[in-house]
C-alpha cells in the first residue's frame, strides 16, 4: 500500500480553547462533515512542519512561523487507510492563535472549550477523522488529560 503524508496541527487560541475545523460537507471531500484538526497533504520535497506552517496559513489565513509549532506524535501508528493509502505524518501543537483574527478558507471554525471538550470526549471524539483523533488524545495524554478527569 502506497503512503499518504499529512501534517495536522492541534490550535489552541490565545484563551486556550481549541480550534478545529468542520470539513465541508461536499461530495469529493475524505470525511465529509467532520470535526478535524487543521492540516493537509504534505507536497512533494517539503517537511512536516514547513507543510503544517503552510497549510495553516490556507486553512486560517494567518501566518504561523514554524518555530511556534511544538512537535507532538507521528501518525505512523494511527492505523488509518483513505483510499488505498496508509496516512502517515506528524501532529504538532501551536497555541497563541487569536481566533478573533483568523478567517476560515476550507470547511468552517468550531471553537471547544477545554472543560467542554473533557465533559462530552467520547462523544467529541466520535465526531474527529480518525488521524484527528489520534493526535488530540496524544495531546490530551501528554498534558495528563484523561477521559475520566
Amino acid at each position: 500500500m502506497p503512503d499518504r503524508h499529512i501534517a495536522l496541527a492541534v490550535v489552541l487560541d490565545t484563551t486556550g480553547r481549541y480550534l478545529f475545523q468542520r470539513r465541508d460537507n461536499i461530495q469529493g471531500i475524505v470525511y465529509p462533515g467532520r470535526l478535524s484538526l487543521f492540516g493537509g497533504h504534505r507536497e512533494a520535497g517539503e517537511t512536516y512542519l514547513a507543510c503544517i506552517a503552510r497549510e495553516l496559513q490556507e486553512e486560517i489565513s494567518y501566518p504561523v512561523a514554524p518555530e511556534r509549532f511544538e512537535f507532538l506524535t507521528t501518525l505512523d501508528e494511527c492505523g488509518e487507510v483513505v483510499d488505498g493509502d496508509i496516512v502517515r505524518g506528524h501532529v504538532f501543537l501551536v497555541n497563541g492563535i487569536p481566533s478573533d483574527k483568523i478567517v476560515v478558507t476550507e470547511g468552517s471554525l468550531t471553537i471547544v472549550d477545554p472543560d467542554a471538550l473533557m465533559r462530552s470526549l467520547p462523544h467529541f471524539a466520535r465526531d474527529l477523522t480518525p488521524a484527528s483523533g489520534f493526535g488530540l488524545r496524544a495531546f490530551l495524554e501528554r498534558s495528563g488529560c484523561t477521559e475520566a478527569d
